[in-house]
């Protein structure tokens, strides 16, 4: 195991802070003759890399999650497949990269001559891209189910519409997966959901997917599953309950809540800090939900044969969206080519494997997931199908792995404010090329982690030898890249992002103070709901 790296030694210090309160949780009674382990895989959605406490921040609190962190290992290079959702989602789900699988924005988003219609004047017309994945690869619930697996999914789908759901991809059981990339009618019933029922009112929806996952692994104990939750927290729009907007409210004037709350960044405001109280309960309310479903391991002695894996799908919202959060120490969020938008929690515990607390400086994606998890059960790997993950096992056992390039292509523009890019990771070196002008920049992540200083001309070398790799590669795989906008005018290109930029800095600015105020009010359609939250 690589030794970890400066940046990452305050991460450290959250692990052996939390193992004292982790280590005292009740267990029961273990089933030890399983031939199989369970594995539970846990998705956040827009999850940022320091959204958690064991990952550095001070404000947000998930003792839950850490608990997952302090038993197993942390990847502090950890990669989702995509700095938007449905593309990393097929990433774990085929174990490839973006480009091959072809889902390289989130299924819904405009495409070619539709991207006009949104008014942003741009240089280029986002490339064209599938709405569903190939109905021809195993994915990893097909591969573990024909191993002996039952498969369940609870939650956040948005791969395809109907025809294209959880259970036309190997899973036996599909408890609110749908094609929505959002909790439509809010995260309290009653929602809008066609695969999830509403029961009671304003029940909390991150609470009843782990309720219904808790069904699941009662159901299923005695036998081998795979318990895919993917919740839609912390999806916007965001929500919470008013004892946890409060709670939020209150510490973050405890901190200090400064004058101004966004900074200018390339095609939106962002924001600055962590200190919406509004996000931080959502995030709470999705730890309290983690948190059922661990103890019903424990209740049902299962917890010492289940595989536990916890990630996002892309980085956390910095710009656009709600503007909920801050990714420091990494810049940007969701929807950019900085590390913000791609990097992300990334905690894979192992019980039998004798690494808790451990941190990994290896760079991993969530391509990787569905070798890794062959590897553990002890099935037989597929490469033909999961052409781009590695198995992650010898990291898992402390040892080394051979170093390897990783890839992602997002010919599109983020809602967030992203631009069009294929980047490139090998090594410490991360190259992202720009389809708009053709530019490349390069960045030394080892001493450079927020991406401040560009070293394409200072490298040449390095810069023209990773691009060389890099189409080289996106040709090998057939991507599809973003065509010239013959109407484009960069007079009215320019005015759209002046206009758009101060609209939104002046309407976040005034959010963001209402929100912190004592007397903040809501929406009435959900603030009474915290009646029955928990």
């Amino acid at each position: 195991m690589k030794s970890v790296k400066a940046p990452y030694l305050p991460l450290i210090m959250f692990f052996v802070l939390f193992s004292a309160g982790c280590n005292n949780q009740k267990t029961t009674k273990q089933v030890e003759d399983k031939s199989k382990p369970n594995i539970l895989f846990i998705l956040a959605d827009d999850l940022g890399y320091s959204d958690l406490s064991c990952m550095g921040s001070d404000y947000y609190e998930t003792p839950n999650i850490d608990c997952i962190a302090d038993a197993g290992m942390v990847f502090t290079d950890g990669y989702a497949g995509c700095q938007v959702c449905s593309p990393s989602r097929a990433t774990i789900m085929t174990g490839q990269f973006t480009a091959r699988h072809g889902i390289t924005d989130w299924i819904g988003a405009p495409e070619g001559e539709e991207w006009q219609k949104r008014q942003r004047f741009t240089k280029v017309l986002p490339a064209e891209y599938k709405h569903h994945m190939d109905t021809n690869v195993v994915t990893l619930p097909m591969a573990l189910k024909e191993g002996g697996y039952t498969t369940f999914f609870a939650g956040k789908w948005h791969l395809g519409d109907a025809g294209f759901y959880p259970e036309n991809y190997g899973f036996d059981i599909n408890k609110g997966g749908y094609h929505s990339g959002s909790p439509h009618g809010g995260y309290f019933s009653p929602w809008q959901n066609p695969n999830l029922s509403n029961k009671e009112p304003g029940e909390n929806l991150s609470m009843r997917l782990a309720k219904e996952t808790v069904k699941f692994i009662e159901s299923s104990k005695d036998k081998p599953f795979l318990a895919y939750l993917s919740f839609y927290a912390v999806h916007g729009p965001i929500q919470t309950s008013q004892e946890k907007w409060s709670k939020y409210r209150n510490k973050a004037e405890s901190q200090g809540i400064a004058d101004s709350g966004f900074e200018e960044g390339d095609l939106l405001p962002m924001r600055m800090y962590q200190d919406n109280p509004v996000y931080a309960g959502l995030i709470e309310t999705m730890d309290d939900a983690v948190g059922i479903v661990l103890n019903a391991l424990k209740e049902n002695g299962l917890d010492k044969n289940t595989i536990v894996i916890f990630t996002s799908d892309n980085g956390g919202v910095t710009s656009g969206d709600n503007y909920s959060t801050n990714c420091l120490p990494l810049k940007g969020g969701k929807g950019y080519q900085w590390e913000g938008g791609i990097r992300v929690p990334y905690i894979i515990h192992v019980p039998w494997l004798k690494n808790g607390g451990q941190s990994n400086n290896t760079p991993v994606a969530g391509s990787d997931f569905y070798p890794t998890l062959l590897d553990l059960a002890g099935l037989p790997l597929q490469p033909e199908n999961h052409l781009d993950g590695k198995s992650l096992l010898p990291l898992l056992k402390g040892m080394a792995m051979d170093e390897r390039p990783l890839y992602w292509h997002y010919p599109h523009y983020g809602n967030q404010g992203g631009r069009p890019v294929s980047i490139m990771r090998s090594g410490d070196w991360k190259l992202i090329h720009f389809w708009e002008d053709g530019r490349n920049e390069l960045y030394n992540l080892s001493v450079d982690i927020h991406e401040d200083h560009n070293l394409a001309k200072q490298q040449p070398s390095i810069t023209t030898e990773m691009a060389h790799q890099l189409f080289a590669w996106l040709e090998e795989v057939d991507a599809q890249y973003p065509q010239q906008d013959s109407t484009y005018d960069a007079e009215k290109e320019a005015t759209a992002i002046m206009q758009k930029k101060e609209k939104m800095l002046k309407q976040q600015e005034t959010l963001r103070r209402n929100m912190l105020k004592k007397d903040w009010q809501p929406n009435a359609d959900w603030w009474g709901s915290n009646l029955t939250v928990d």
